[in-house]
């Protein structure tokens, strides 16, 4: 959520600020703004809905003669989307101005304390407080006055700040809210919300830690921490992505290129983790952080979104191959029930930031009460790895369109590597199928690779017949019943299609009383071992009309009985159907979206990284 940009160097800064926060518009946003120093005073611009807007009334200032600034996207929160609720926002002098990631949980009291003093407000946010906060506190010394009124804040922040007082400095302060910096020697030092902002000038990195400051000048940075006063010392990281990887490379949308990158995200994550001989997984430092995994009782699967749907499958199959009691909470639920955790619990987090508000939340009360975290993550030195005892990361590469695809895929191959660890571990599992799976994982890259242009032929005919539907079911069995979630979920974002996901053993509980004509069913039924039950189902929907479109087994002649509209799959384990049948799943929604002509990339409403609870 929101985009943080800020820059100060030899660079003017306008296009620097305008192309990072290009590169943090699938974090979803409904308002932009920059702002810049020009002559000893700040030059401010803001508007409503997409960058393309704020370009064009900012014209010519492209080219100012500034070298230091501002810029940020919002997703409104307090307060409609408009311009003067757009950031960044200023104190009454204007000579001050925040940017700002996160919520202000105390605001309406701030507010009123403020406006007692005479500070005079003229937007709804709660990110005007801050400056005005800081304006109170502000006597010179700009370090000191925004320790000072971050001191007076409750809630999650990620802070911008730039003050005429000091013209060549920035101030950045984290609390729960994802704040990176970029170095590079002679280009300046940069800020930002997420890494792609940074790609195109830096690939060194270093991550803020909550309650942490940074004061940015052209010639470096420094970190204080806001608990101590003291200077940290503060790691560079490498990141191995480029800005080509962040780029469309001839696709029409990311979400396209990012679905035909699923293979490659595949073999990055079972790469060198898998032994081609033996079947055996290599995961050291998950297995030293578990310790001894015959003491593990229960596992306790905590995810958003999704990487929820993610964490359904995983408890089948971590059911079925380690044996272990597997419990899957949607994080903003898990943190307020009374947990009965222990370290004989097993705590297992999925985000494909990193960053997820809830998620962290849960991860942080778990930790408390003894349990043991490993986090399934796309993001390194995320707040989310940094705070877990081990992370296996997915290596799926950015992810630009904010509907999920290779990083869904990465998130399933990483939980049936950690599925096939444990059982090798706990030794419920033998090595016979230890090395089919193994195997089986490491070809499905090759598979969907082969698969993906015919798949997407046989998408096109559904688009054309089904794009105008106003309502949608997906519906599956055991661990496919997951993708049938994430099938409705995908659909529902960018197409804006109603579709629910339903196990298809549930229709007869309810849902079949939607269905008739005009009501479109997708059933998954690959030929596994509840394959008969499933054709049952999809009887039931046939007696009463509905349209039926199935994702079935290759060769398997009783689909093309049922229906015209089939999508055939090539026959593989059983086991990792849910990682094929996602693919078509995703096409269909992408064919749709398009075709109604939707923002695919960027659906209403949405955000990447959801940071706020």
């Amino acid at each position: 959520m929101c985009g943080i940009v800020g820059y100060c160097g030899p660079r003017r800064v306008v296009p620097v600020l305008l192309e990072g926060l290009k590169r943090l518009e699938y974090r979803g946003y409904d308002s932009a703004g920059i702002v810049y120093l020009e002559e000893g005073r700040l030059v401010k611009y803001r508007s409503e809905g997409k960058l393309s807007r704020l370009e064009a009334i900012i014209d010519e200032a492209i080219i100012a003669p500034s070298h230091i600034g501002l810029g940020h996207t919002r997703w409104a929160t307090h307060g409609a989307p408009t311009i003067e609720n757009a950031h960044p926002h200023s104190d009454c002098t204007g000579e001050l101005v925040v940017i700002h990631n996160g919520i202000v949980e105390n605001y309406h009291q701030l507010r009123e304390e403020l406006r007692g003093l005479g500070h005079r407000f003229v937007s709804e946010t709660d990110t005007e407080v801050l400056a005005h906060l800081i304006e109170e506190y502000l006597d010179g010394d700009l370090e000191e006055a925004v320790k000072r009124a971050v001191a007076r804040v409750e809630g999650s922040y990620a802070l911008g700040v730039l003050w005429a007082g000091m013209p060549d400095t920035l101030i950045a302060v984290r609390n729960q809210s994802p704040l990176v910096l970029g170095v590079s020697a002679g280009e300046g030092t940069f800020m930002a919300s997420d890494i792609p902002a940074l790609l195109p000038y830096t690939r060194q990195v270093v991550y803020l830690a909550d309650m942490e400051m940074a004061v940015l000048s052209a010639e470096g940075y420094r970190v204080i921490s806001l608990a101590t006063g003291l200077l940290q010392e503060k790691e560079v990281q490498q990141i191995d992505w480029n800005a080509a990887m962040a780029e469309k490379a001839g696709f029409k949308h990311f979400m396209l290129k990012e679905i035909f990158e699923q293979p490659q995200a595949i073999t990055n994550t079972v790469s060198g983790r898998i032994n081609l001989q033996t079947g055996m997984v290599n995961l050291p430092e998950i297995t030293a952080a578990i310790g001894d995994p015959a003491a593990i009782e229960r596992i306790l699967l905590v995810a958003c979104g999704t990487s929820w749907h993610a964490a359904l499958v995983a408890k089948y199959w971590l059911e079925s191959f380690a044996g272990i009691p597997v419990e899957v909470d949607i994080a903003s639920e898990f943190r307020y029930r009374h947990l009965l955790i222990d370290r004989r619990v097993l705590t297992i987090a999925i985000s494909q930031s990193g960053e997820t508000a809830d998620t962290l939340a849960g991860i942080r009360i778990a930790r408390e009460k003894g349990a043991k975290i490993v986090t399934i993550c796309n993001v390194v030195g995320s707040t989310m790895t940094r705070e877990a005892d081990a992370t296996l990361y997915t290596h799926a590469g950015p992810e630009i369109g904010v509907a999920s695809t290779k990083a869904f895929i990465a998130q399933l191959t990483a939980l049936f590597l950690l599925t096939l660890s444990l059982g090798q571990q706990r030794q419920t599992i033998t090595s016979e199928t230890s090395l089919t799976l193994g195997r089986e994982l490491i070809g499905i890259a090759a598979v969907i690779e082969e698969e993906l242009p015919r798949m997407q032929e046989d998408i096109e005919v559904l688009v054309e017949k089904y794009a105008d539907s106003r309502d949608f079911l997906f519906v599956g069995r055991g661990r496919n019943f997951p993708i049938a979630l994430e099938g409705a979920l995908k659909l529902k974002e960018i197409s804006y299609i109603h579709a629910e996901g339903y196990a298809s053993g549930e229709l007869k509980h309810g849902p079949i009383a939607l269905i008739d004509k005009d009501m479109p069913v997708l059933a998954l039924v690959p030929q596994d071992e509840v394959y008969q039950k499933s054709i049952s189902n999809v009887e039931e929907i046939k007696a009463r009309q509905g349209r039926i479109i199935l994702f079935g087994t290759a060769g398997d002649r009783q689909l093309a009985a049922i229906t015209d509209d089939v999508v055939y799959l090539p026959r593989i384990h059983p086991v990792l159907c849910p990682i094929l049948y996602t693919v078509p799943a995703q096409l269909l929604a992408y064919g749709i979206a398009t075709r109604r002509g939707c923002d695919v990339d960027q659906p209403r409403n949405l955000a990447k990284s959801v940071t706020v609870e």
